[in-house]
């Protein structure tokens, strides 16, 4: 995701000064190909870069990039912007928020409720939090990368709506992939029942994006099962500490945490169908 808004940007006129990645070999690869710099430490990023773009997979690694402590975004940050854009639980965001303040800088979290390709196309889905000024600074750069821009609230509420979208859509996975898995141990022709499911209620974006690939197992990750599991689990939690019972999403968690313990995880969440199809996975 990192890798193509960095390149939608250098397309959209924007100097890309440096990449950083925990893999260097991917950060050296993006670098030598947009022209940017190759940082070997988190500090060089904040040292080159004006706003920094964070694009992490949870929450113990978007705190590491913010530490306290040793190599950091941190590092010398003052009058910097981060924008954070990892699915992360709400409080990491308003903690990134707390300690970017602290080093006199500031910080927006721009959830994303897209894809690879979309990221690319500069086609994102973006849930903005945080304070309005940081945002409306950013803005005309989000606008390269956003076609549905959208400024939440303070800090941590973006990423609540983010836990809900993906909580709703996880759920309309497994289930699409209980449906399409009932539907073929019944002997039922699969492409009729997802035209079908299409033409009624049970039609969903999910249907559109993962019911095909779901029958033909085709499971190239673009969003993967483990994301899908942390995700679920994100929600879940949060509706715990609302005082709320939610059997479906607890039961969405429990489904993709199989996945997962099947070593499954990294296919894409598409990929909970080899969980419900009879003869796929023991």
């Amino acid at each position: 995701m990192g890798a193509n808004m960095a390149r939608r940007l250098k397309d959209t006129g924007h100097t890309i000064a440096a990449v950083y990645d925990i893999h260097a070999p991917s950060a050296a690869a993006l670098a030598k190909e947009i022209g940017a710099l190759h940082a070997r430490t988190l500090a060089a990023v904040t040292a080159a870069a004006d706003v920094i773009f964070t694009v992490v997979s949870d929450d113990a690694a978007q705190l590491g990039v913010f530490a306290e402590a040793g190599d950091s975004l941190l590092a010398k940050a003052r009058g910097k912007v981060f924008v954070n854009c990892a699915t992360v639980t709400p409080r990491i965001h308003v903690e990134i928020e707390r300690r970017a303040r602290k080093a006199g800088a500031s910080s927006l979290e721009a959830c994303m409720a897209s894809s690879i390709p979309q990221a690319r196309a500069g086609t994102l889905y973006l849930m903005c939090a945080g304070r309005k000024t940081v945002f409306t600074r950013v803005e005309p750069v989000l606008k390269q990368l956003s076609t549905a821009l959208h400024y939440i609230g303070s800090a941590g509420s973006a990423a609540q709506v983010k836990a809900l979208v993906n909580m709703v859509m996880n759920i309309n996975t497994a289930a699409l992939a209980e449906g399409l898995g009932l539907g073929q141990a019944l002997g039922l022709d699969l492409d009729v029942l997802r035209e079908v499911f299409a033409q009624t209620g049970a039609n969903s974006q999910v249907l559109r994006t993962d019911g095909e690939d779901m029958q033909n197992r085709a499971h190239d990750c673009y969003f993967s099962g483990a994301h899908a599991a942390k995700d679920s689990g994100i929600a879940w939690v949060l509706g715990c500490e609302a005082g709320l019972h939610l059997p479906l999403s607890g039961a969405t968690k429990q489904q993709f945490d199989r996945m997962v313990a099947l070593g499954l995880g990294g296919l894409d969440k598409s990929g909970v169908a080899e969980l419900t199809f009879k003869g796929r996975h023991a």
